[in-house]
């Protein structure tokens, strides 16, 4: 799934809920003591990338290079195999509301993030490690296919971020509420990644590779004040300069990218207040 104009819903979401968040501060001074938990599953998009690639006796980049998510077949198992429910693209969450608006919350989205196989690509650099691929490049076409590159963030493009939320009532209805929510957040990329380069040696450990930031917007279903389900759509920007790619310490790729997620979650609220 691909999002041509992903930057763009980047852009506009972060101002967005810049905005919201601004505008309902003066509105959120009571405190609410109320902490909230959650965990569901997302799709990702990405906008196409350059990714450059180091190492010893080569230095080369490839232009505008297509990447999609690797949805998991929903089912019992995994999805809620304790011993595998953490294989499909998943969202975590854990916040607290210091506002009654207005809460912080720490979560890890996990993204997955594949390169196509047999797409065409511009390639502009060097290599020289006695191989088949050895040359100069200067805007010259190749195949990406595993014999030459397999790049995958997929246990996988982890963004750990941190994030600020507003969130408010829209209609209330007995037991149930319906809910807004506009956010802001950074964050570190922890990916996976998993490499096969011109046929070295994969590294595929988890590495601090880069940082990630965004804004979201959403949905939710609350019932009874402590039980939810929520729909978000999160939009930003991956800055990665330091993704490993081979056993080899000098190797090393780096890229950036705009991605979008649509994401269902299910969780609920626990007060830390007594009801008057």
């Amino acid at each position: 799934m691909r999002f041509k104009c992903t930057k763009y819903i980047s852009v506009c979401t972060f101002i967005f809920c810049l905005s919201s968040i601004y505008s309902q501060e003066n509105n959120s001074k009571k405190k609410n003591d109320k902490f909230y938990i959650y965990w569901g599953w997302n799709r990702s998009g990405y906008t196409d990338s350059d990714i450059n690639f180091t190492g010893n006796n080569y230095n080369f980049t490839l232009l505008n290079v297509k990447a999609n998510d690797r949805q998991t077949d929903f089912a019992i198992d995994p999805y809620f195999n304790p011993l595998k429910f953490t294989i499909p693209q998943y969202n975590f969450r854990i916040g607290y509301h210091f506002k009654k608006n207005i809460d912080f919350s720490f979560g890890i989205d996990h993204m997955k993030y594949v390169v196509e196989q047999n797409q065409q690509s511009i390639i502009n650099g060097t290599i020289d490690i006695k191989s088949t691929y050895d040359g100069q490049y200067l805007n010259d076409s190749i195949s990406i296919n595993e014999e030459f590159l397999k790049f995958e963030h997929t246990d996988g493009l982890n963004y750990v971020n941190f994030e600020i939320r507003n969130s408010g009532t829209i209609v209330k209805f007995k037991n149930w509420d319906i809910q807004h929510m506009e956010g802001l957040g950074l964050g570190i990329m922890i990916p996976k990644t998993n490499t096969t380069l011109m046929g070295m040696e994969r590294h595929d450990n988890f590495h601090l590779s880069g940082y990630g930031l965004g804004g979201m917007i959403g949905l939710g279903l609350i019932f009874n004040e402590k039980y939810f389900i929520k729909i978000e759509t999160k939009s930003g920007f991956v800055n990665m300069p330091n993704i490993r790619t081979t056993n080899f310490k000098s190797d090393r790729a780096n890229q950036h990218f705009f991605f979008i997620q649509q994401n269902i979650v299910f969780g609920g609220y626990l007060s830390l207040n007594k009801k008057e």
